[in-house]
């Protein structure tokens, strides 16, 4: 795969220019950042949005926001990235490790329940490669027990579940602009909601606790009279800086307006991985299941490779000698990561060494499906791009048939 450039176009000159234009004076009324939140919020038909510097720092605010502290369990997907995982460490709370469907690959509501003591705090299921989650199932065990729901959707834009987009669910959404993801500022994320108390929050964790930052606004220098006055006092909350540039949040104005365009491309490319292992009746690849009626964003195109008579890295070596942009493994499970022994330290650092569980068993269908997991890339440029990979994909099969 060639060069990302063709996801840019004029839209994201022009908005980044009325940026530079302005001479940064939009920095200072959060101009581009409150466009980009007001078009992404009725996009997703929620009430207020915040964006971000990240996608992870969304999740450490949310969590913040919802209440998650020290000794507080937050229950996660093993099968996820570590960033989940460290953002409920920054809470200094537990991050409590929860099996996957070895399916849909994602959070098992079963093992979920489970999971829950009487320490647990909030569920924060992950929609990963463009799925949504069981969020029927995780909601109805969220209100019996009384928890809060963090979605991460960094991998899924207008993904749906029984008709809902994802992110919608429960108390929180929380998607990435990561350079990889449906829509990019290059780095940075947003959080959006319905409950004008919560996004408050969000806002405030957001921008470093200013007083004048509401659930609505970033802006915080509303009236020089008031904020160039030696007895105003800015900050009514203690809190971090994670906001958005106003240069990126240009670029997300402008990514924001093509998103339908970008999601449809890379589910035509995941039309075209599934027909090559249909066509070529391949039974060792198991794509990630969509359950009936619901959609899938495929953020990737994620496969099991369950064939024991050849080796995953010869399948990736082939695929890549047919034109193939090379095959993504999954990351490691949260709990096998090599920085497992120096959370166990920071953990002991505040005497909690003795609440996490990273045994090996854990959650064992994770551990089965994590080796076996093929990630395929749908975020390709034109037609021509998707026939290649599909052809690569569809050589690689027959060579080992």
């Amino acid at each position: 795969m060639g060069s990302l450039a063709w996801r840019f176009d004029e839209r994201e000159y022009n908005y980044v220019k009325e940026v530079l234009d302005s001479g940064f004076a939009s920095g200072t009324t959060g101009n581009m950042n409150s466009r980009l939140e007001h078009a992404f919020s009725k996009k997703f038909g929620l009430n207020y949005a915040v964006t971000f510097n990240s996608g992870t720092t969304t999740l450490h605010a949310a969590l913040v926001a919802l209440g998650v502290g020290y000794d507080d369990e937050v229950i996660i997907p093993a099968l996820t990235v570590a960033m989940c995982m460290n953002a409920v460490l920054y809470c200094n709370a537990i991050p409590v490790f929860a099996d996957i469907d070895p399916d849909t690959f994602l959070m098992d509501p079963k093992d979920l329940r489970k999971k829950i003591t009487k320490k647990t705090k909030a569920i924060m299921p992950v929609h990963l490669y463009g799925q949504v989650c069981d969020m029927t199932e995780i909601m109805k065990i969220a209100e019996e027990f009384g928890l809060k729901v963090v979605e991460d959707c960094a991998q899924c834009y207008l993904g749906t579940h029984k008709g809902k987009i994802g992110g919608t669910f429960g108390d929180v959404g929380s998607w990435s602009f990561e350079n990889s993801k449906h829509l990019t500022t290059g780095d940075g994320g947003i959080i959006a909601c319905n409950n004008e108390n919560i996004a408050e929050k969000i806002r405030k964790l957001n921008t470093c606790g200013f007083r004048n930052a509401t659930a609505k606004s970033g802006k915080v220098r509303i009236d020089k009279d008031i904020f160039q006055n030696p007895s105003y006092k800015r900050h009514d909350t203690f809190a971090f800086m994670y906001r958005m540039p106003e240069v990126a949040a240009a670029l997300g104005l402008a990514q924001i307006e093509k998103l339908d365009w970008f999601v449809e491309k890379r589910k035509k490319m995941a039309v075209l991985y599934k027909q090559v292992i249909e066509n070529t009746k391949c039974s060792w690849l198991k794509p990630q299941n969509t359950p009936t009626g619901d959609i899938n964003s495929y953020y990737t195109f994620a496969a099991r490779f369950v064939n024991n008579d050849i080796k995953w890295e010869d399948l990736r070596k082939k695929h890549v000698e047919y034109g193939g942009d090379g095959i993504y493994a999954a990351w490691a499970l949260t709990y096998k990561e090599d920085s497992i022994p120096d959370i166990k330290r920071f953990l002991k650092s505040i005497k909690l060494d003795n609440r996490i569980n990273t045994n090996d068993g854990l959650c064992p269908n994770a551990e089965l499906v994590q080796p076996q997991l093929m990630q395929f890339t749908t975020n390709q440029k034109d037609d021509a791009e998707m026939h290649l990979q599909a052809d690569a994909l569809f050589k690689a099969i027959k060579y080992f048939s």
